[in-house]
């Protein structure tokens, strides 16, 4: 069992926007907001990591004297200052407040900004997970549960279409998590033939069968006090999900060809694209390991549900392949970025970064047009309509969430639909019901 990281707690004092609470939450951070008048103290936790932000926007005179008395009486504690327009920067109250903090959020606030003046102000910034990349709503909700989990030690299920990342989900909760320094090891279920699954996740002594000819290690032994990445998991034959539901019973495992039982301290996270209840009711996988395994789900949404995060990835990408490679590519035209906007991405980020590197490889101009993407005007036509239908969808989902209070129950009488149905959408546009909560 490992120790677990010491919390990230941010003291509000002012009114944040929700925004701005989502872009605390996906840098992995705790907000407490308080009221500067009302609140002198701030409580710490040993061993925790404390800052303040100093919300200036419309502070009165009140206001700025309590906050002069909260970074007097805690001039050790990190603080950054929120101003905007409305601040009166020439107030002496205003300027002595800004004196006393080291640094300021710039606005409007996003991950990157946020992410940039805290590695400023702070000796150890956060670890980095932009591998999970995007800045929409849903990205948050995703990141800001990243760091809800990395410490828990529980199985998580990650689910979701095929390339919307999910393996570099799992890299990120074992990046963030006490299990950092040891190994990570990462397994296709559907990749390995059914009859060597057993061998490679749990070992063989020599001579249990033809062609053993030495004893070896399996996957679970060789991550012993780190994480288990098991893809695909959907695809475990079930005699390999017997063995893996009393690793997660017992934490032990027996090689093949041998009775004696092995102790091992993994983490198992698990990921599938395929709905596991219905491979249930088919009699493919165990109903008890599907409970096992579903302590703690990600639901990673489709890139076409994470609007303007597909310019922000295609442009990252670009850039990535530019550092390796000498293309002529500099940039997307207009009617690109209307494309990339406007394509169903069906095969998700994935489908995304081939795209982008194969039109720089072709591109014969600085900006990469449609054809180099190989996505045409017909082609946004058709994808166009599809997107509408999704949005109108989706949009009536949120605001049944809304007007019920996120329950499931209410929510499916409001749209006439089951409860089920109320699930299915939520996989389908990537909504987290716990995230929404």
């Amino acid at each position: 069992m490992t120790a677990p990281r010491a919390q990230r707690c941010a003291v509000w004092f002012g009114r944040p926007s929700a925004r701005e609470e989502a872009v605390f939450a996906a840098s992995g951070w705790h907000l407490r907001v308080a009221r500067p008048e009302a609140c002198v103290q701030v409580g710490m936790r040993g061993g925790d990591l404390v800052i303040a932000v100093v919300d200036l926007r419309g502070a009165d005179a009140a206001q700025l004297a309590a906050l002069e008395d909260v970074l007097a009486e805690h001039a050790d504690l990190p603080s950054l200052a929120l101003t905007d327009d409305t601040t009166d920067l020439v107030d002496p109250a205003c300027q002595r407040v800004l004196a006393r903090c080291g640094g300021r959020l710039p606005q409007p606030l996003e991950p990157g900004a946020l992410d940039a003046a805290l590695a400023t102000l702070l000796a150890s910034p956060r670890r980095d997970i932009a591998s999970v990349g995007g800045e929409s709503a849903v990205m948050l909700g995703v990141r800001a549960l990243l760091h809800r989990y990395a410490d828990v030690e529980l199985p998580v299920l990650i689910t979701g279409e095929s390339g919307t990342g999910k393996e570099l989900a799992a890299h990120a909760l074992h990046d963030l998590s006490g299990r950092r320094a040891r190994p990570f090891v990462a397994m296709n279920c559907g990749a390995i033939s059914p009859t060597l699954v057993q061998s490679e996740l749990f070992g063989h002594e020599r001579g249990a069968f033809t062609g053993a000819a030495t004893r070896r290690m399996g996957l679970f032994e060789s991550a012993d006090g780190g994480t288990v990445f098991l893809d695909e998991i959907g695809d475990l034959p079930l005699d390999a999900q017997t063995n893996l539901l009393r690793v997660l019973q017992e934490g032990t495992i027996e090689r093949v060809g041998s009775n004696h039982a092995i102790r091992v301290d993994v983490r198992v996270l698990a990921a599938t694209h395929v709905d596991l209840e219905a491979a249930i009711a088919a009699g493919r996988f165990r109903q008890d390991l599907y409970y096992r395994l579903d302590v703690l789900r990600l639901q990673l949404p489709p890139l076409r549900a994470r609007g303007a995060d597909v310019e922000l990835l295609a442009r990252q990408f670009l850039d990535e392949f530019r550092a390796g490679h000498s293309v002529q590519a500099r940039g997307f035209s207009a009617a690109a970025r209307q494309c990339l906007r406007q394509h169903a991405w069906p095969g998700n980020v994935r489908e995304l970064l081939n795209r982008v590197r194969r039109a720089a490889v072709v591109a014969e101009h600085a900006l990469i047009e449609p054809a180099d993407l190989e996505l045409g005007a017909s082609n946004a036509k058709v994808v166009a309509l599809d997107h509408r239908r999704d949005r109108t969808e989706r949009d009536a989902l949120l605001d049944a969430l809304r007007a019920t209070g996120c329950n499931v129950s209410a929510s499916a009488r409001r749209l006439s639909v089951s409860r089920v149905t109320i699930y299915r959408l939520c996989r389908k546009h990537g909504v987290s019901l716990e995230a929404f909560r």
